[in-house]
């Protein structure tokens, strides 16, 4: 049961958070994707993940990795953007990496169309005592897109294993 608990929970609260915080702060802290990666190393040996796949999800979180640093040196993202992006790849493995990342840029155009929107209007009088609003309002802020990065992966999680090996009658009142 608590294994259970920990798949249906540890991930999407990791990532919510991560979205929450960039969304309020336009940063992301270490501990969000340090705890993302023990917890999938946890889970993985909790529920006897065989080394081989061990072995094929961390070698999808360190080409995800690979790739947002890259983008982090160019100035394209930040860098918990791409530590969340890797650690999420790494609970995906190979299997939903693509689906993932297609997710996620889709849904991270559609936070800079919005945003760029959003930054064409004056912020209303009343909301201009919310340092956040006006941080994610300023021309020369960049995009909290970690808020994309959680959307993609909440979007993914469902068809993993994690998901598909809880036993859903336990939590279904009969």
């Amino acid at each position: 049961m608590i294994l259970d608990l920990t798949r249906l929970m540890l991930f999407p609260m990791l990532m919510a958070f991560a979205a929450s915080s960039d969304l309020l702060t336009m940063t992301i802290s270490n501990r969000v994707s340090l705890a993302l990666v023990a917890g999938f190393f946890v889970l993985a040996l909790a529920s006897g993940m065989g080394m081989a796949a061990i072995g094929l999800h961390m070698a999808a979180g360190a080409a995800v990795l690979a790739v947002s640093f890259t983008c982090f040196a160019l100035g394209w993202i930040g860098g918990g953007d791409a530590k969340v992006a890797a650690a999420a790849a790494l609970w995906f493995g190979f299997e939903h990496l693509l689906v993932y990342l297609v997710y996620a840029s889709l849904f991270g155009g559609a936070l800079t169309l919005a945003l760029l929107e959003f930054r064409r209007w004056p912020i209303p009088y009343a909301l201009t005592g919310q340092q956040w609003l006006l941080r994610l309002h300023h021309e020369e802020s960049g995009i909290p897109y970690g808020i994309a990065l959680a959307a993609g992966a909440l979007m993914v999680y469902p068809e993993t294993i994690w998901i598909r090996a809880v036993d859903l009658s336990r939590f279904v009142a009969g």
